[in-house]
């Protein structure tokens, strides 16, 4: 436990130093987040966020690793591996996005080369294991199922993005229980990847809860979205089939259910999949008359429950 404490604080502190750089540094980039009808901030915003977490996160995942290895610990680090590769693909793809603005097929092919590296490196939802049965063998659909909940999770993240602190509260959370999951399973590596991410979004907000002085920008919120669904896939997904199946969702679904109902809402109304609106959970709560902290807070209590309910699942298991 030694190690994830270590691993946890090294995040949340290096973060912490890392945040007020970037955001000194993000105006002469062009990395700023300017007002618009969509949106509740009424003053231009630095949103290069995304690079103190991402710059917290490694380097605690590296320390993290070698203080494991040094402790005799038995980690696989071909699907770690794949994680980080993959996350700096996301990370990069959002961090031009943010300086220079990218087209959203662009911004989806490259999510999907960031997951296709990390299903190479072993972050596949192969199988998923059955008690009663052995195994259950996902076969061909194993890629397209594996991508579909890493891209679909990237921007389920990037979705809810829209309020202070709310994309790195949920993902405190959500990685928090993922953390405690992964040990339950004896996934060590997953718990080392969970811890991490947990601590350096704790330290992000440190300046990003309202009134935020800087946002994730897309290379955050993507970042923070494809770590979640990816170590998700190896710290929960092969374990027995209940856990593997309602535990993820139960734990991701606020940006899952706010995914969701964007998709049938743009489908209803026959608008692209791609097109932003400003009718998310954030924005009703909003219009219901809550303040932003209201809102943000509330949303951190529904995913604290679900959170909660799916680790006392984990542990009957």
């Amino acid at each position: 436990m030694l190690t994830f404490l270590v691993t946890f604080l090294i995040a949340l502190f290096l973060t912490i130093l890392l945040t007020p750089m970037v955001r000194s540094f993000a105006p002469a980039l062009g990395a700023m987040d300017k007002p618009s009808d969509r949106k509740v901030h009424t003053t231009a915003i630095p949103r290069l966020g995304g690079m103190a977490i991402f710059g917290g996160f490694v380097a605690a995942v590296v320390l993290g690793l070698l203080l494991a290895y040094w402790g005799g610990a038995k980690i696989n680090p071909r699907p770690l591996i794949g994680v980080l590769l993959g996350g700096t693909i996301i990370f990069l793809t959002g961090l031009f996005d943010d300086m220079r603005g990218l087209k959203p097929l662009p911004k989806l092919g490259w999510q999907i080369a960031g997951a296709l590296v990390a299903i190479y490196f072993g972050a596949s939802i192969t199988h998923i294991s059955n008690p009663f049965d052995g195994p259950l063998l996902l076969g061909w659909i194993a890629v397209p199922l594996t991508l579909f909940w890493i891209v679909g999770m990237t921007n389920a993240v990037n979705l809810i993005d829209g309020l202070d602190g709310l994309a790195a509260g949920v993902t405190a959370i959500s990685a928090g229980t993922l953390f405690f999951v992964a040990l339950r399973t004896h996934q060590i590596g997953a718990a080392l990847l969970m811890v991490a991410l947990a601590g350096a979004a704790l330290g992000f907000l440190r300046y990003n809860f309202n009134p935020a002085s800087i946002f994730l920008g897309d290379s955050g919120s993507y970042f923070l979205g494809f770590v979640l669904a990816a170590s998700s896939i190896v710290g929960v997904f092969k374990t027995t089939l209940v856990v593997a199946l309602i535990i993820p969702i139960l734990i991701l679904g606020v940006p899952i259910f706010d995914t969701t109902f964007a998709i049938l809402r743009r489908l209803k109304e026959r608008k692209s999949m791609l097109a932003a609106d400003n009718r998310h959970i954030h924005h009703l709560l909003l219009r219901a008359g809550l303040t932003q902290r209201e809102a943000v807070l509330s949303i951190y209590v529904v995913c604290f429950l679900l959170s909660m309910t799916a680790l006392v699942m984990a542990l009957q298991r």
